[in-house]
């Protein structure tokens, strides 16, 4: 078992090591995903996942490595199921669960798993293998029994009374909404719409409603792109999110929509209808290109003469004559501060501008991993007298990756873990090698992030509100650190509880290794 960890297979026979590709054919070959977790490294991570647990959770094998099983939850933990888990793990034990885990799309499944313990030779628990099949179909129709059950015990007048009162509620939200939808047959002709389509599209009911849909408008809307979606993609692939179309509408110009498309495969009067809400998101990507041309003009214009600024200051600062007072030689010291965080915050500016350009440019070149994290550590602790960072275990590996852009991954999360626990000392930088990973992780016991706020916590420019309130900064520097280890083929994770501080933690690949 650490050999399959260590990612080397020395086998001392060949005998073992037939036995040894059987077993890992078997292992890929089951039908039921499989993975092992090292009980002996912090917060218990995957370090083995076969084939058939990708498919299960829709995430790649790099996704996987590295993490802990509870990132399959997202957001839904207070299952009692998790519970039953931690307590396993924590007495050695084996156990069996039903858990609803979600895919990487975000799609909820209900997971059986059979979870048990390996232990030494000593009765020490060195590993957690678990095995899980998604039971998806077996909960539905349980659910589905729960449901007609209900219905049937219900009388049909009140029934047909609820459904009449469904059916205005949901007309009057139809006609509410700041989307335009259509509700099309089969045969793609038009049989409803709602008044923002019509008014957005300046079209009436006479000239809309019993139209093929490619015919509305003197054939306005006989768009490739759509007949694509509805005749091609849809059938296959149902229901449709977030399919661009672009099109120059002769009486309302060009157009940049977002179409959701759903078939309704349910039998009945309404089987094999089309749904379509179109968002139109063309000022908004206007919006979008603009203020990334400003952020791209303005941090390059802002560049060169707080260059010269800088040099002009330093200069200063090595001709003060020595009779000088030291209140003036604080205020010379203060101003070259925070020239440096205007620089700071200049060059993130350019990194953001770069990344959305496609423009970011890595240099990779072979390095140790633990040195320079020893290194940067020790460059924030010198200048940081309010926080005490201890560095918890060791990778042992030489990478080849942009070190510079590590480094500023690196600074940025040692950086927030200081500003935002202002009251605790403590930070624990952890350092490991999961399987063909090196792992970097960072806790603070500060004042830690909303579950609903962690699944934006990487967009750009998005700030937490009560953060916000207390601690200056734009939400740019998450942003360009996911993308960096995205870059590099790894992935950045947060764990946090509000009031109980947050874990980042980011992995690196292995497979570029030269030495």
């Amino acid at each position: 078992m650490d050999s399959l960890y260590n990612g080397s297979f020395n086998i001392s026979n060949e005998t073992s090591q037939e036995d040894f590709r059987l077993l890992l054919k078997a292992l890929d070959a089951s039908i039921s995903g499989i993975i092992l977790t090292d009980n002996r490294l912090q917060d218990n991570p995957i370090i083995y996942c076969n084939k058939a647990f990708e498919e299960i959770s829709g995430y790649d094998r790099n996704e996987i490595i590295g993490h802990n099983c509870r990132f399959l939850q997202k957001e839904d933990r207070d299952q009692k199921e998790r519970s039953f888990l931690r307590d396993a793990i924590r007495d050695g034990k084996s156990c069996v669960v039903d858990i609803r885990n979600y895919k990487k799309d975000g799609t909820l499944f209900y997971n059986e798993l059979y979870m048990s313990p390996i232990k030494d030779d000593e009765g020490k628990v060195i590993y957690f293998i678990g095995v899980q099949n998604d039971v998806t179909k077996r909960k539905k129709v349980e659910q589905e029994l729960r449901q007609q059950q209900e219905i049937m015990e219900k009388r049909v007048a009140e029934r047909t009374k609820s459904l009449k009162e469904s059916e205005d509620y949901l007309n009057s939200i139809v006609q509410t909404v700041r989307e335009s939808l259509i509700v099309l047959d089969p045969e793609f002709k038009v049989l409803s719409v709602n008044d923002h389509f019509l008014k957005t599209f300046k079209v009436t009911s006479e000239d809309t409603l019993g139209k093929l849909l490619y015919d509305l408008g003197n054939g306005q809307w006989d768009i490739s792109a759509l007949k694509e979606l509805l005749e091609s993609i849809l059938p296959t692939n149902n229901p449709v999110e977030e399919f661009e179309v672009e099109h120059d509408f002769p009486h309302i110009g060009k157009k940049l929509m977002l179409l959701n498309a759903h078939r309704i495969e349910l039998e009945g009067q309404y089987k094999d209808r089309i749904l379509i809400a179109i968002e139109d998101i063309t000022d908004r990507r206007e919006i979008e290109r603009r203020k990334d041309d400003f952020l791209s003009i303005a941090s390059h214009e802002l560049k060169t003469p707080l260059t010269t600024i800088k040099g002009l200051v330093q200069v200063m600062q090595r001709m003060v004559p020595p009779e000088v007072n030291d209140k003036f030689k604080a205020i010379l010291d203060k101003t070259g501060v925070y020239i440096n965080r205007l620089n700071n915050l200049i060059a993130e500016l350019l990194d953001v501008s770069r990344i959305q350009t496609g423009n970011i440019e890595l240099h990779k070149e072979e390095f140790d991993f633990d040195k320079t994290v020893h290194e940067t550590v020790e460059a924030i602790q010198v200048a940081t007298k309010s926080h005490e960072i201890q560095i918890v275990g060791n990778t042992n590996e030489r990478i080849k990756a942009d070190e510079s852009h590590i480094i500023q991954v690196i600074n940025n999360l040692l950086s927030n873990a200081i500003k935002y626990s202002p009251d605790h000392k403590a930070i624990i930088v952890y350092l490991s090698r999961v399987s063909d990973f090196a792992k970097f992780s960072i806790t603070d016991k500060g004042m830690g992030i909303k579950l609903e706020d962690q699944k934006k916590i990487f967009d750009r420019f998005f700030r937490v509100g009560d953060i916000q309130q207390r601690f200056p900064g734009m939400g740019i520097g998450l942003y360009i650190c996911d993308q960096i280890i995205k870059n590099h083929g790894g992935s950045l994770l947060v764990e946090s509880e509000t009031g109980n501080g947050s874990t980042f933690s980011f992995t690196l690949p292995l497979n570029i290794i030269t030495a």
